[in-house]
């Protein structure tokens, strides 16, 4: 077992070097460091997490957006934007990235414009859809909620209640 620990790391090193005989048959492998990420990546046997990066913006936030609109508004309704470039102020990207462990399986992005602090151009993945396609907004819903009244007490429950043995 020892012997095979020294091995692990010699053989890493010599594919990492870059050995002109051995190096070049693990590099048909993809290379020593990355043949055991992959091999992990393949098996059921790692616990993969749903990954979200960035800011969520919604169909519906997008539909918000008018021309015209402050910047306060706008991340009033998107938040406040993932980039901000100081050479190009009046530019906010807007980025989202969902995926499963490493690998993304969706991107997402919304770029806004603005010139004198007023929005002019969306752009992006995202657009605002034209009133006729747009999902009527949900209604409220009221339900209404009795007050809630503690039950009766009976006999034994005092009882117990006065021996302190009750459930409270």
């Amino acid at each position: 077992m020892r012997k095979l620990l020294i091995f692990i790391p010699m053989l890493a090193t010599l594919g990492a070097a870059g050995c002109s005989t051995f190096g070049e048959g693990l590099k048909s492998l993809g290379g020593v460091t990355t043949v055991i990420p992959n091999a992990l990546d393949r098996t059921e046997l790692v616990y993969k997490p749903d990954i979200q990066q960035g800011n969520v913006v919604s169909q519906e936030q997008v539909n918000e957006l008018q021309p015209g609109m402050t910047k306060r508004q706008v991340r009033f309704l998107l938040g406040t934007p993932m980039l901000t470039d100081v050479f190009h102020a009046d530019r906010w990207d807007y980025a989202y990235t969902l995926g499963r462990g490493s690998t993304p399986s969706e991107q997402r992005r919304v770029t806004v414009y603005f010139e004198q602090d007023r929005l002019v151009r969306i752009a992006g993945d995202m657009r605002p859809q034209p009133e006729s396609e747009r999902e009527p907004p949900k209604q409220e819903v009221v339900v209404s909620v009795p007050d809630w009244v503690p039950p009766k007490r009976t006999l034994w429950d005092k009882a117990l209640d006065l021996v302190g043995l009750s459930d409270d």
